[in-house]
């Protein structure tokens, strides 16, 4: 199967603005197509036209008239516009007239200065009167004055007429030269009013089209960046997804996915180094056990048998911790109840021993949860451990269980201080350097409960001594399957 290739971020966004502002010029042209066709107009580029035609057309004749030659221009223009009529007079006074004049246009009814170079005259809207163009022209006859118009009333169009125009007209010197630094403003100012309207329609439709462009081209990106926040210690060989991902993103995402593997090689390799550490410490403690056994009896003998024992508690507890990811076995559902209580007749004796006195408070009922047993009891084993070891060897030692799903141990020592309640858990950290802990056993216990989907938290309020509970979730028994009800309540293995 051949692997799919990214698509490019860039070109997805270029190519779908593209077509956006060309979709939205399409409308807008359309737009101004529909609204001219409903107003239906006529530009008056036919006057000026017949202005043209006129203007190369005129010449005089032997006695000096103004005549109209029989050009290819004027047989164009009569030919389209049949109802064309002009007007010519020079500054001598001598005039031609050609087609029917309408009245509002004779002499003696119009008044047109010699000095209007260029100018449309037009009319009230209710007056019939037709439109007609005035040009100053220089010709083969010399400089005329022409006014013309290729209809005769109004009537004879049913539509409006459009008219572009733009005359500039700005200050000069004396030697003729324009004076642009003053008539510049105004002509950016006409260009800006020309131009606004299309950039803040295309820019408006841009700016709210563009965010939704961005999320729907970024969409495969945003489902990895919520693939990649579920990665953590547990799941560290989770691969992200690059099929979606934009191609600029791609090599981003590979090179992440392979920091990923590295560290999980360096991780595996970690952890068999501690495990296989901590199982060759093993052998050499046994045999140093043993031997410090055939020992007289005295009081550095015992000491040592001490260190030597908490050398190999020290090592077990190195081994338990670097195989919970490895002992991912079936979990159970169990009463917390039932384990605790044979937790706590286990621990009795060792309680008493250390001069403690040892009490269970268990809930009303039982308290169901699934776990893998073997890895729970090292947790509360590890609680009430800590409780004989830093709990003074005075007062009681108190396991309860509350029907919320977690267990208490209680000491009545001297307590942990608030400021040190996370730092406890810390591998290695000891609240007393000279104490003959670890610093593995809180460590170890919140580890467990997290694997288990709960936490391990040290309470704080006015009582005296240290209260740790750890927390497991909670399973109702209507949902629990039968086989899971059938496990014997209490059984730790």
């Amino acid at each position: 199967m051949k692997k799919p290739r990214p698509t490019s971020l860039q070109w997805q966004l270029v190519r779908k603005l593209i077509l956006l502002q060309a979709a939205t010029l399409f409308a807008f042209v359309g737009l101004i197509w529909f609204v001219l066709f409903l107003l239906e107009p006529r530009l008056l580029s036919d006057n000026e036209t017949a202005v043209e035609a006129v203007a190369t057309a005129l010449s005089r004749d032997a006695s000096g008239n103004l005549v109209v030659r029989d050009t290819e221009d004027m047989r164009w223009a009569r030919q389209n516009y049949p109802n064309l009529w002009l007007v010519v007079r020079d500054q001598a006074g001598k005039s031609l007239r050609e087609g029917k004049v309408p009245d509002a246009y004779e002499d003696g009814h119009i008044g047109l200065p010699w000095a209007i170079d260029y100018a449309f005259l037009r009319f009230p809207i209710h007056d019939l009167r037709p439109d007609a163009i005035l040009a100053n022209r220089p010709t083969a006859a010399g400089r005329v004055q022409i006014l013309t118009s290729t209809i005769l009333s109004r009537m004879e169009t049913n539509g409006v007429d459009v008219v572009f125009q733009l005359s500039l007209d700005g200050t000069r010197y004396a030697t003729g030269q324009i004076d642009w630094m003053k008539i510049g403003p105004a002509i950016a100012l006409i260009i800006v009013a020309f131009v606004a309207p299309f950039f803040i329609v295309m820019g408006g439709t841009t700016l709210v089209a563009t965010p939704a462009v961005v999320r729907r081209s970024l969409a495969g990106l945003v489902a990895t960046a919520s693939q990649a926040k579920q990665i953590d210690i547990d799941n560290r060989g989770v691969q992200l997804p690059t099929v979606d991902v934009p191609a600029e993103i791609g090599p981003l995402v590979q090179a992440f996915n392979n920091a990923l593997s590295r560290l999980g090689q360096g991780y595996e390799q970690r952890n068999r180094f501690l495990t296989d550490a901590a199982h060759e410490l093993r052998t050499p403690i046994a045999i140093l056990r043993t031997r410090a056994e055939l020992l007289r009896e005295d009081p550095e003998s015992t000491r040592l048998l001490k260190d030597i024992e908490r050398l190999s508690h020290l090592a077990q507890q190195l081994l338990d911790r670097q195989v919970l990811d490895h002992s991912a076995g079936a979990r159970e559902v169990v009463d917390l109840v039932e384990f605790a209580r044979h937790l706590a007749a286990d621990f009795a004796p060792l309680a008493l021993s250390a001069g403690y006195e040892f009490s269970f408070e268990p809930a009303a009922s039982s308290v169901l949860v699934s776990i893998q047993p073997s890895q729970v009891q090292q947790a509360v084993t590890n609680l009430l451990r800590n409780a004989i070891d830093h709990g003074g060897g005075e007062g009681t030692i108190t396991i309860l269980v509350h029907a919320s799903g977690s267990l208490e141990v209680q000491d009545e020592g001297p307590g942990i201080p608030c400021e040190e309640h996370e730092r406890v858990f810390q591998p290695f950290y000891r609240l007393r350097p000279r104490s003959s802990g670890a610093g593995l056993g809180l460590n170890l216990a919140r580890e467990i409960a997290r694997l288990h989907g709960g936490s391990v938290e040290i309470l704080s309020g006015p009582w005296r001594g240290a209260r740790i509970r750890l927390r497991l979730p909670l399973i109702e028994a209507k949902t629990m399957p039968a086989e899971a009800r059938s496990y014997p309540s209490g059984q730790t293995s």
